[in-house]
């Protein structure tokens, strides 16, 4: 997986994400916390939802710590951030550990 990957996926994840956030009027944080605390829907038919929400805020969750990861071992390996983003713009694959 590469930098470019991760970042499409953290949008792709966080637009997801906010869909659920609309229809049920809370932060996908706080929905989380509860969620893995074992609380349930009160009505069947979210639980679908519910379950989905979890998974892509997991998933979400897991991309940003991969990300940050990565950033945080190449501006180890140099102190240059510019040329970290001008490799980023040429799309050179920046691999990220898994």
């Amino acid at each position: 997986m590469t930098l470019q990957e991760i970042i499409v996926d953290i949008h792709a994840l966080t637009a997801d994400v906010e869909v659920y956030e609309r229809k049920y009027g809370i932060l996908s944080e706080t929905f989380y916390e509860l969620y893995t605390r074992g609380e349930e829907p009160t009505d069947d038919a979210w639980v679908l939802d519910w379950s989905d929400w979890a998974g892509a805020y997991k998933i979400l969750l897991r991309r940003q710590e991969q990300y940050r990861h990565t950033i945080q071992t190449l501006r180890g390996q140099t102190q240059d951030l510019t040329s970290l983003i001008e490799r980023a713009v040429r799309r050179e694959p920046i691999p990220v550990a898994s």
